[in-house]
């Protein structure tokens, strides 16, 4: 099964990282407010970018190397092929 790791920009210019496996459904959760408590407050959220992932473990693993980044190379980490 696919995972994908994704980019949200909030209403508020912020961004917020998550992983799954059903990008459409997780996406209606968050426009929702069911979904994560930080896109609650900032809807609506729109899809930046996404990245495949051969499983939960290494989509978590990107997810982490994600976060870590500075705003300004976030996008770019979509485009670098060499992210995990």
């Amino acid at each position: 099964m696919t995972w994908l790791v994704y980019l949200l920009e909030c209403s508020d210019g912020t961004y917020y990282a998550g992983i799954t496996n059903r990008l459409e459904h997780r996406l209606e959760a968050h426009n929702s407010g069911q979904g994560a408590r930080y896109t609650r407050a900032r809807r609506p959220v729109v899809l930046l970018a996404t990245q495949e992932h051969p499983d939960r473990s290494e989509a978590s693993k990107a997810e982490i190397k994600l976060k870590q980044l500075p705003r300004s190379e976030k996008l770019a980490f979509f485009k670098n092929k060499n992210h995990p």
